[in-house]
């Protein structure tokens, strides 16, 4: 998959077939089109093109909004589409600028201008252009303009569940990582470099690397203990993991501030200010304060068989990972 920084940067000798949007998450309803887009490209002889913005374009439109989280990082969101099977990404600057175009203004640069597509392929919701005014039925009436047909893909459902990426965020952020796995098709990943922390969990017989997300617009699932598999940076075997997300409100003098605490099944070096990469396989239980640190161990080492039982029911690597 090649990649491109701007509209303006791409060109191509052979028909191209075009879709465009945030395509964050990459969910089942994202490869839904993507599936398409290369069968429609191979129909034609042609190329498969994916258009998204960066940055994403809410965090552009309503900065206040800090509530707003993502399901990927830019460098995610790439390697996602790359193993969907992309002929080329096109990543083009979303500005305020750009904001205002309206849908004719947005077609006539990005598509009859820039990319110049033989087709549109869009799914069920997609909007375009200044506050969105451009529908599935305005793309039609340009694209007769500009001479590319359009096809509109049904939304994609999962026991009746419309899937999207606000879907599956709210997932996450209620702890449902299960339930977004399967919308992602792929379990949720969250990349964090390791700090040095108060050391309670060697005390406890439970040593754990801390870490920071270095991306604040990353989703971190709800508060919680967790199975996942990590891989250490610079490794490329995944290990049974145990991760709390939380305050950690049993620990007398806690800051009261989230905190990543990551146990390596297998144990572990020292990896300090290293990255480590996770996927979030399920949600054990909720965040517990416990009476003190004699029942919160005793409960660490409950977790822990827990998490063995249930990860050891996966082949290594898991082939959703």
């Amino acid at each position: 998959m090649k990649v491109h920084l701007n509209a303006s940067d791409f060109k191509s000798d052979v028909p191209v077939v075009l879709t465009v949007g945030t395509f964050d998450g990459v969910h089942i309803g994202h490869r839904a089109v993507i599936d398409l887009l290369r069968h429609r490209a191979r129909e034609v002889n042609g190329e498969s093109v994916l258009l998204t913005f960066h940055p994403h374009p809410r965090t552009v439109l309503h900065p206040e909004q800090h509530q707003l989280k993502l399901l990927n990082t830019i460098d995610e969101r790439k390697e996602l589409l790359r193993d969907a099977g992309l002929d080329h990404l096109v990543i083009h600057p979303f500005t305020e600028d750009f904001s205002r175009k309206t849908p004719l203004e947005y077609v006539r640069d990005l598509f009859a201008e820039g990319i110049r597509p033989v087709k549109v392929i869009i799914g069920y919701d997609h909007r375009f252009g200044r506050n969105r005014e451009g529908s599935f039925d305005s793309l039609i009436n340009l694209g007769k303009v500009f001479g590319f047909t359009v096809e509109e893909l049904p939304a994609q459902t999962v026991k009746e569940t419309k899937v999207s990426s606000t879907k599956v965020r709210e997932a996450l952020q209620r702890g449902h990582v299960a339930q977004a796995r399967t919308w992602l098709s792929k379990a949720y990943p969250l990349l964090g470099r390791v700090k040095r922390g108060e050391q309670l969990g060697r005390k406890l017989g439970y040593p754990t690397a801390n870490l920071d997300i270095e991306n604040p617009l990353k989703l971190v699932p709800a508060s919680g203990v967790y199975a996942v598999f990590a891989r250490l940076e610079g490794e490329k075997t995944w290990n049974p993991a145990m991760v709390n997300i939380g305050t950690r409100p049993t620990i007398e003098g806690s800051s009261g501030q989230q905190q990543i605490e990551v146990h390596l099944l297998h144990g572990g070096r020292q990896c300090y200010n290293e990255l480590i990469d996770l996927r979030f396989m399920k949600r054990m239980r909720d965040e517990i304060e416990f009476d003190g640190l004699k029942a919160l161990t005793h409960q660490l080492q409950q977790d822990e068989t827990n998490v063995r039982s249930y990860l050891e029911t996966f082949e290594v690597p898991p082939t959703d990972i």
